[in-house]
């Protein structure tokens, strides 16, 4: 199937990426897959419009506008049930609250990403070829998309991924970190260089930054101290020079420069179409710290019961295990605001906070590394950022959260279910900085949890780097492989369709996994 016309907007280039890739069900066809454009056909008038597409498919959304291919329940399976679910932001009552990979969960996220994200962006690439500004943005974009994906999985099909090959090899974590830091490098030495502000083919189509050059460096370089903190463990000298560098070059330091996806009524928030719909609650843990801090965010992020208290599940219970025990639902802040039915084409799609980085380089301070901060200034500046991005802009209020003494509390539903282990919290500390460097780790981590809500991808990783005890362990297990049973899930287990399609190429991950292909196999930098 060949098509001669452009390609002008992002509706049009959703449903034709979903064209591309119908025929495809296992990742070898996509590889081989005969419907796709051609190369004279990539101008660089369709780079634009291919990387629209890869934003957005990139951060696990799909649109209801090409049905049959990609919708809103890819968010729902990819992040509601896996990284929302294993850091506690939601309960969502599958089996993976218990650790279990059932119903080929694993594989919804990874299909939706080499069918849709990977070959849009292939083609904004090639299409970008000879404009360096472009292919800079698009190295970010790269890294950002693949970055979820091999913290989620390990081993992952990269260098060779859409190679037009019939068996697709895997490459290392290890490997495709080197290749991470390589292109966010080359990418802020080109916008660096550049005398341009916008990036003319990208601005029409970019629903983050509209081209913007400095942001898209900013973002770039942000990206660089977040993974430069992944591997402080596995390779420290080498996360000290990539944090450093990042920070000298500047990162995202304002919530006007932080990367959100500006929704339409065809690229909506899938967040705001599940949580409720599909019968997610607030957790038990996060009832824990919100409601032990008095923090200012719960009201904006969850709901009352009917009694007026706010009440979290418990994660990993049994089926029927609360009866009819009510629990919060989400509120309309995180869902979106707006005209009822038009929730999730008002509300951006969080990918990136300012938040974030402050709190990285407060623990890069403590590290050692010179992160332009004292490790305590730098952690209440992102405390401070994340309140105001969720609305609260009263001095005193952020003052007063800052310098809290409060601790975590115990849940409500401990009262009505009092063997389940729940009165012993945690956190046992308070917001306001600590004078134990041990604990002002453990406060960095908390925080950090608190302000990325509710991008659960980095969430996750940050909590299996980290190993705080931010969360309460899960009540229950399906899982008794080793390294799972009631911990932090550490992975997710490669596709089942792999094995038969790509057999020998998943072999050699598993080899590259550096143990057994499950929950429990610790990731190349998850060395604690």
């Amino acid at each position: 199937m060949k098509n001669n016309y452009k390609i002008k907007t992002i509706g049009v280039v959703l449903s034709m990426l979903a064209v591309f890739s119908s025929c495809t069900q296992d990742f070898d066809e996509i590889n081989t897959n005969k419907n796709t454009l051609t190369e004279d056909q990539l101008d660089p008038t369709l780079a634009g419009p291919a990387f629209a597409s890869a934003l957005y498919a990139g951060i696990h959304n799909g649109s209801y506008s090409s049905p049959g291919v990609d919708d809103q329940g890819t968010w729902g399976i990819a992040t509601g049930i896996l990284p929302s679910t294993f850091t506690q932001y939601l309960s969502c009552g599958y089996g993976t609250e218990r650790n279990a990979f059932v119903n080929g969960y694993e594989g919804r996220g990874w299909l939706r990403f080499y069918t849709v994200a990977v070959p849009a962006l292939n083609n904004a690439i090639k299409a970008s070829a000879g404009n360096a500004d472009a292919l800079a943005v698009l190295k970010i974009w790269k890294v950002f998309m693949y970055n979820q994906m091999t913290d989620a999985y390990g081993p992952i099909p990269y260098t060779e991924a859409g190679n037009n090959k019939e068996k697709v090899p895997y490459d290392s974590v290890e490997f495709i970190y080197a290749d991470f830091f390589k292109l966010l490098d080359e990418a802020n030495a080109t916008l660096s260089a550049t005398s341009a502000t916008t990036v003319g083919t990208l601005q029409p189509n970019d629903r983050v930054y509209s081209g913007n050059v400095q942001n898209w460096k900013r973002f770039g370089n942000s990206l660089r101290l977040r993974l430069a903190l992944r591997i402080s463990d596995i390779d420290p000298a080498k996360a000290k020079t990539q944090a450093e560098a990042a920070v000298a070059a500047g990162v995202i330091e304002t919530n006007e420069q932080s990367a959100t996806f500006k929704v339409s009524n065809i690229t909506p928030n899938n967040m705001n179409m599940i949580v409720n719909a599909w019968g997610y609650y607030m957790t038990a843990s996060m009832e824990s710290l919100l409601v032990g801090y008095d923090d200012p965010r719960l009201a904006k992020w969850f709901a009352p019961i009917d009694t007026g208290v706010y009440q979290g599940r418990p994660v990993g219970g049994l089926q029927g295990q609360f009866g009819t025990t009510k629990f919060s639902m989400f509120n309309n802040d995180v869902l979106g605001s707006g005209a009822n039915g038009t929730l999730s084409e008002t509300k951006n799609i969080e990918i990136f906070m300012a938040s974030e980085n402050f709190l990285s380089r407060a623990e890069g301070a403590l590290n050692g590394w010179n992160m332009s901060g004292t490790a305590q200034s730098l952690y209440e500046q992102g405390i401070a950022l994340s309140l105001r991005q969720w609305g609260i802009t009263d001095a005193a209020a952020i003052s007063n959260y800052i310098s809290g003494t409060s601790t975590p509390s115990v849940p409500n539903v401990a009262t009505a279910y009092p063997t389940l282990g729940l009165q012993t919290v945690p956190v046992t500390l308070p917001v306001a900085w600590d004078a134990s460097v041990a604990n002002q780790r453990t406060q960095i981590a908390v925080q950090k949890y608190l302000a990325i809500f509710p991008e659960s991808w980095e969430a996750w990783a940050d909590l299996r780097r980290s190993d705080a005890k931010v969360i309460y362990p899960i009540l229950n297990t399906d899982n008794v492989e080793t390294g799972v049973g009631k911990s932090l899930m550490k992975r997710v287990i490669f596709v089942t369709n792999e094995y038969s399609s790509n057999r020998d190429a998943v072999r050699d991950a598993v080899s590259k996994l550096g143990g057994p292909d499950s929950g429990g196999t610790k990731l190349w930098w998850d060395t604690k």
